[in-house]
């Protein structure tokens, strides 16, 4: 008798790494169950830790059986709205500098650091006027030393790339900065927008390099030898290589993998899916179960780009949002993240100890700085600040521990808190804050207890005692002012229309009278409903206390799928491979430009020229047909299938657009 051989499993490994917490999900690939689940704090001074921790929560028995690792990331979108890319410089070829003046559109550009050139082509792929590559090579001479990468973007060239192409060639003999062109990442026309799209990858090129090898890092460490891949902004996987030439596509990222993730546990197809995190609250809607695209362009706080994402909106209030006092006086929530106290007094008792005695003094007698503590996150780099300056002072603080802000303003002898001046400090996370969140009222309902329930429970006494109101009374309020927001943003991201601010000496906008009768019936006579036509899937931990509430105002079901607090990092392989190339056809006149004598194909990679319309065409759909199914494979792709869209753009121009998907390679 032979024995008995084990059963060998194919599993995959997805990962979500978001702003507050790193999640995964280990899943069989053929039953698609899920096999188990872990949460960890995301380590941003090296994901490769949390990652790690991740890994190790979820004690994989046999890492041979892991036949794919795939990851989704808030990074790229966060370091684009907090200005943390790398330093870029912007070449523009044959942009009208006296027109982007005259409307600020530099302020869209994505970097403070451009120049102008003359260049670029016409609508029809004729040259302008020359290119200036004696200026172009003279500029990045200058300024190569001071910057991380290079972005160049020529008008019109996606008709003709040709200037781009000879300035990349120009400077690739003069230094080896990355540099990345307009027309490898998008077909679209919008010039602002493409210069922005390739000033933003160039940008995070550093950056995503540093995440991949780090999530590689920890594989390795656990002895995960499988394909890596990344989730894209609109929901569909690429491969590390892929991910690490275009890492401007990993916008959206994390929210597109929590709407793929809710449609895949929940198993419904046409939904709301609300991801409710410790920093933000991500919306997202999914019809016949693909998450819908934004064809216009993700935009990231004020940078519009030609990104092909999921269309989401995402607003800064989370489990972790900081509830404070305002300028005006009044409490409110976010749009700041810190640390719960409960976390922080849980691993640094002191913490406790130095807020407990408070609660013998009485009303008014407490400074709210006194509930904010400043804690250090990772040491500086050798001679990042200059020793005794106002931030050494700071860091040498806090090698103490835990240090409440009005101890740290008494110990550095200030006046207020405004002159620390610690900007930087956030910036670079060399330290971090902690304060009241809802995370702590969650401590006190019983909802989630996982630290200290004490200093939750002193923290909360407090701060109410400074509003002069019961902790009860602010909890409802807490709660009552959270659905508010979420309600309010679900209409806007349905509507594209926002509620008028609310005006308390004229109160007479029906529309924001409607909506807050349909919360709270107030009038004696009239009710007022919304009544939302699907479903409403929660993801994330605090989905449950965040969203019951406002699923009763849209009158519609809250649906809590298994394993909806790690539903992000289900989505993160719970889609396929996908890869579009697009071809334009466009006219070439006459030298009197009176007559069509021909048209050129423009694709990715050459320009050709027929001399009638149908033979381009047909080059067009059998070029770009090749060119997504040999991506769809270099992506990762197991057996692509392509499909041809085609429309016409006017002006004797058109656009053929191939897309070829598949399941994901497994090793």
């Amino acid at each position: 008798m032979t024995a008995t051989q084990p059963v060998t499993r194919t599993l995959v490994l997805g990962i979500d790494t978001g702003g507050t917490y790193t999640d995964g999900v280990l899943l069989d690939y053929h039953t698609r169950e899920v096999i188990a689940s872990c949460k960890s704090l995301t380590t941003r001074h090296d994901y490769a830790e949390g990652i790690g921790k991740v890994i190790e929560g979820i004690q994989i028995d046999n890492p041979a059986e892991v036949k794919m690792v795939s990851i989704s990331t808030t990074l790229a979108t966060n370091a684009i709205a907090e200005g943390k890319g790398a330093r870029v410089a912007l070449l523009l070829i044959g942009y009208d500098k006296e027109l982007a003046e005259a409307f600020q559109l530099h302020q869209r550009f994505g970097t403070s650091q451009y120049a102008f050139f003359a260049g670029g082509h016409t609508l029809f792929g004729e040259e302008k006027e020359p290119l200036d590559l004696e200026g172009i090579l003279d500029y990045v001479h200058r300024i190569k030393d001071s910057v991380d990468a290079l972005a160049v973007s020529a008008y019109f060239s996606p008709m003709n790339p040709e200037h781009e192409l000879r300035a990349f060639e120009a400077i690739s003999r003069i230094c080896d900065l990355p540099i990345v062109l307009g027309h490898q990442l998008s077909t679209k026309l919008g010039s602002v927008e493409r210069a922005t799209t390739a000033a933003l990858n160039a940008s995070l090129l550093g950056m995503l390099r540093d995440f991949v090898i780090a999530v590689r890092r920890a594989m390795e460490a656990r002895h995960i030898h499988a394909p890596l891949m990344v989730v894209r902004g609109d929901g569909t996987l690429m491969s590390e290589e892929f991910a690490a030439r275009t890492p401007v596509e990993t916008i959206h990222s994390g929210p597109a993998a929590s709407a793929m993730g809710g449609r895949f546990l929940s198993r419904v197809d046409t939904a709301l899916v609300v991801d409710v995190g410790g920093t933000t609250t991500d919306i997202a809607l999914i019809e016949d179960g693909r998450v819908q695209v934004s064809e216009e362009g993700a935009t990231v706080g004020s940078y519009k780009t030609c990104v092909h994402a999921a269309n989401i909106l995402s607003i800064a209030l989370g489990g972790d949002s900081h509830i404070h006092i305002g300028r005006d006086q009044k409490w409110t929530i976010g749009p700041a993240r810190v640390v719960p106290l409960a976390y922080l007094a849980s691993q640094y008792p002191t913490v406790k100890r130095r807020i407990a005695p408070l609660l013998q003094k009485g009303w008014g007698q407490i400074d709210l700085d006194q509930l904010e503590f400043w804690f250090l996150q990772r040491e500086p780099h050798p001679g990042m600040f200059e020793k005794g300056s106002r931030e050494a002072e700071v860091v040498a603080l806090l090698r103490e521990g835990p240090m409440c802000v009005t101890d740290i303003v008494r110990r550095l002898k200030l006046i207020h808190a405004g002159q620390i001046g610690a900007a930087e400090l956030w910036r670079q996370e060399i330290i971090g804050r902690a304060g009241l969140t809802p995370t702590d009222f969650m401590h006190l309902n019983g909802v989630y207890r996982t630290w200290d329930v004490e200093m939750s429970e002193i923290a909360a006494a407090l701060f109410c005692r400074n509003l002069g109101m019961d902790v009860k009374t602010f909890h409802n309020l807490l709660w009552q002012r959270i659905d508010e927001i979420i309600t309010e943003v679900i209409l806007s991201f349905l509507t594209g229309r926002q509620l008028a601010a609310p005006d308390p000496l004229h109160d007479v906008d029906i529309g924001r009278w409607f909506f807050r009768n349909s919360i709270q019936t107030a009038h004696p006579h009239l009710e007022t409903t919304l009544r939302l036509k699907v479903p409403i899937i929660g993801i994330g931990a605090p989905a449950k206390i965040f969203l019951e509430r406002v699923a009763d105002i849209f009158h519609t079901e809250l649906i809590l799928p298994p394993y909806y607090w790690v539903a992000n990092a289900v989505g993160a392989v719970a889609g396929s491979v996908m890869v579009s190339e697009e071809a334009l056809v466009y006219a070439r006149l006459s030298e009197d430009q009176s007559e069509v004598v021909g048209y050129y194909v423009q694709t990715s990679e050459s320009r050709t020229y027929y001399e009638s319309l149908e033979e381009a065409l047909g080059f067009a759909r059998e070029r770009v047909r090749t060119l997504a199914w040999e991506g769809a494979v270099r992506a990762g792709a197991h057996s692509p299938q392509v499909a041809l869209e085609e429309s016409e753009d006017g002006l004797d121009t058109y656009r053929i657009r191939a897309r070829a998907m598949g399941t994901p390679r497994l090793a």
